[in-house]
């Protein structure tokens, strides 16, 4: 569909609206009575979600390259069928092909006074040419005074279909060097930026260096303490066993082509994953569902 026709089919008076960016994207804002949000249909990637009285709990690179075929650097790309890397040492894009894809949005709704978006996608050429022909995806947002995002993976083949999948999702924060992450004590995790050992987390998580930490069978609700911001966001997910926790600090931020040297310090990511040894082999005909609830509270002096 085009902006008009997107607008017709869908579009809300006050609450739900596209159009197109400069660069080519299409992009809905969103205004409920609880929130605002943005997401491009290329990737069915939201940029951004801020609750009323609160300031935005979602990052995105002032730097990003909002094009046709470019990652958005922020918000929370979806990595599928693979994270990171291809898990079948094949080449392919970085994190999949699903963020580069634009979606479908097949559903749109206000309801009570939360807003309900459902987008999909399917095989197409670039997924095909990869290897993925009978798949379907199916992502749901609901945005209000909480956002919840759920991925659904459909296996139409007939043969298992094995991927890994994350929400990817970029929190802001008021300074990295004043935050702690709750929830994971106790979990082990591969630590990336020390050749994969395996560690054992000891209390809460805090950043004081480049980290990336794959945390391993853990279903735990995460509880990022913002103590600049002077809130704690809580996330809480199900069908996701892998969790991980990623800043690129200032050495890897100055590698990053579509971030701004000074903006590592302004956001963690807290992912919701399957991946490594978590990944999902999914059974012709059957489904899979991922999500993360998302709320923010006031944190205590």
């Amino acid at each position: 569909m085009d902006i008009n026709q997107l607008n017709e089919h869908f579009g809300l008076p006050g609450v739900l609206a596209f159009h197109a960016t400069e660069g080519g994207l299409v992009r809905a804002d969103i205004t409920t009575p609880h929130a605002t949000a943005t997401v491009y249909l290329q990737g069915a990637h939201l940029t951004a979600w801020q609750p009323a009285g609160h300031q935005p709990a979602i990052f995105t690179s002032r730097k990003t390259d909002l094009k046709p075929g470019k990652a958005i650097r922020g918000g929370v790309p979806i990595a599928f069928p693979w994270f990171a890397a291809r898990h079948d040492g094949k080449t392919g894009p970085s994190h999949g092909f699903a963020r580069i894809q634009d979606w479908t949005l097949a559903f749109a709704a206000l309801a009570g006074d939360d807003l309900h978006l459902t987008f999909t996608l399917g095989p197409n050429d670039l997924s095909r040419s990869l290897g993925y022909d009978h798949f379907r995806l199916a992502y749901q947002l609901t945005i209000g005074r909480t956002l919840t995002m759920q991925l659904t993976v459909a296996n139409d083949a007939a043969t298992p279909l094995v991927f890994e999948e994350a929400l990817h999702t970029y929190y802001a924060v008021g300074d990295i060097h004043e935050i702690s992450i709750a929830g994971l004590d106790g979990v082990s995790y591969l630590d990336k930026v020390d050749n994969f050992v395996k560690k054992l987390q000891h209390g809460d998580i805090t950043v004081t260096g480049p980290t990336d930490r794959v945390y391993l069978d853990t279903a735990a609700t995460c509880t990022l303490n913002d103590h600049t911001g002077k809130r704690r966001i809580v996330v809480a997910k199900t069908g996701s066993t892998t969790t991980v926790v990623w800043n690129p600090w200032e050495e890897g931020a100055a590698k990053l082509a579509d971030m701004d040297p000074t903006e590592w310090h302004e956001f963690v990511a807290i992912e919701t994953v399957n991946a490594a040894v978590d990944a999902i082999t999914l059974a012709p005909g059957a489904t899979h569902t991922m999500q993360a609830r998302v709320s923010i509270e006031e944190l205590s002096a």
